[in-house]
């Protein structure tokens, strides 16, 4: 008698994300919009359902189906505590993109227009020069916005290429991913994310021809992500390197996705933790400055990177620790915190009330992912923290050129 193979609820989740789930409910007390709200339907367990009686024909499609779709931030909270292995993000995506194609859900001009942008990384730098110049000269006063300087004209290749001539790293290999909108508009955090990684004798390059890895495209329910796919699997096969890093949670997650596992896809900040990053040395003024640090959810939930860098944080030579609710989501959700701002704020209201008691000076918030840190700085706009803080990436406080 032959054997059965054992049973891999993984395997049969990717095969039907749709029937997967086993309606235990773990996924309840994971999500922003069910706690947010208390409705079933703003749970996945809940929207799982409607997709799947639409898909079965025992449902219409129906206006409230498209409301809950469009309510999920797309945190991935969901899937770590789900039992059944439920591909949900994949599901999501799915349906999101049905549903555009279909006219179900119709995303605004500024979104269908940032598509066009991103899809030409070039074209978007070139667009966003005004904007790079108003945030270096400190004029640009927006809620999402945080402070920066970016370069103006100088792409962060040719940065690289400058720094490793002048510097000859003889260690790890890694290509660094540009993307779209953080070399557009927060390309100082890609300047100094190289001068850390030199800094740390490692050889970086950033390979020609890469675009934006699709996640825009992805939370946004846009078509066309495979053929930005298929453009960076081009652009990173052709290179021969130990990994790939990234300093956006986010595009992370969507790149390991486009690339698999050779070569793998890091973190920066963990492949860094790693290494053991050169220690900043702090002025005895410096002893006041506290550091609190949020997780973003496409790097604990998507990437499933859950450790806490503290050999990084270490080498900043600031104090830190983890904000109150670090694994939460705060609401930025790719293009959430546009689509849906009075529950992205209210979202982020809860996670950031802390900062209002809380200890230090400076205090600064503290992430990897540059949206995640667009919607921490709105918090001070909207009211929700009334305390002066700074928001800040993580590999900015191990730049060398920041002391």
């Amino acid at each position: 008698m032959t054997e059965s193979p054992p049973h891999d609820a993984q395997h049969d989740a990717q095969r039907d994300p749709l029937t997967a789930c086993v309606h235990c409910g773990f996924c309840l007390d994971a999500c922003p919009t069910y706690r947010l709200t208390g409705d079933e339907n703003n749970s996945p367990r809940g929207r799982l359902r409607l997709w799947r009686e639409e898909a079965e024909g025992r449902l219409p499609a129906d206006p409230w189906t498209d409301f809950y779709t469009q309510e999920c931030v797309g945190c991935l909270a969901c899937e770590p505590v789900c039992p059944a292995n439920v591909p949900y993000g994949l599901a999501l995506e799915t349906v999101r993109r049905q549903h555009v194609a279909q006219g179900r859900d119709r995303p605004d001009w500024r979104l269908r227009l940032a598509d066009r942008f991103a899809r030409h990384p070039g074209r978007f730098g070139a667009a966003m020069l005004p904007i790079r110049l108003l945030r270096r000269l400190g004029w640009l006063r927006h809620r999402n916005l945080f402070p920066g300087r970016p370069a103006l004209f100088e792409s962060t290749a040719r940065y690289a290429q400058r720094l490793m001539q002048t510097h000859r790293p003889s260690g790890p290999r890694v290509a660094l991913l540009t993307g779209c909108l953080m070399d557009a508009v927060f390309r100082e955090i890609h300047f100094a994310t190289i001068r850390v990684l030199v800094e740390n004798d490692v050889r970086v390059f950033v390979p020609a021809g890469q675009t934006c890895c699709g996640a825009f495209q992805e939370h946004a329910g846009f078509d066309g992500v495979e053929s930005l796919r298929e453009r960076n699997r081009t652009a990173f096969a052709a290179e021969d390197c130990d990994a790939i890093v990234t300093n956006s949670a986010g595009c992370g997650l969507a790149l390991a996705k486009t690339l698999g596992p050779h070569p793998p896809v890091r973190d920066v900040i963990d492949f860094l933790n790693e290494l053991g990053p050169i220690k900043r040395q702090r002025t005895a003024t410096a002893a006041q400055t506290r550091l609190y640090v949020d997780l973003p959810c496409h790097l604990i939930h998507g990437q499933r990177v859950e450790r806490v860098p503290e050999r990084a944080l270490d080498a900043t030579g600031y104090q830190w620790e983890p904000a109150p609710l670090a694994r939460e989501c705060c609401g930025s959700g790719g293009v959430y915190h546009l689509r849906k701002p009075d529950n992205a704020r209210e979202i982020l209201a809860r996670k950031a009330a802390f900062l209002n008691e809380a200890a230090g000076d400076p205090v600064c918030l503290v992430t990897t992912n540059h949206v995640c840190m667009m919607q921490w700085h709105s918090a001070a706009s909207d009211g929700s923290v009334r305390k002066p803080f700074r928001v800040q990436h993580l590999i900015q406080l191990l730049d060398p050129a920041a002391e």
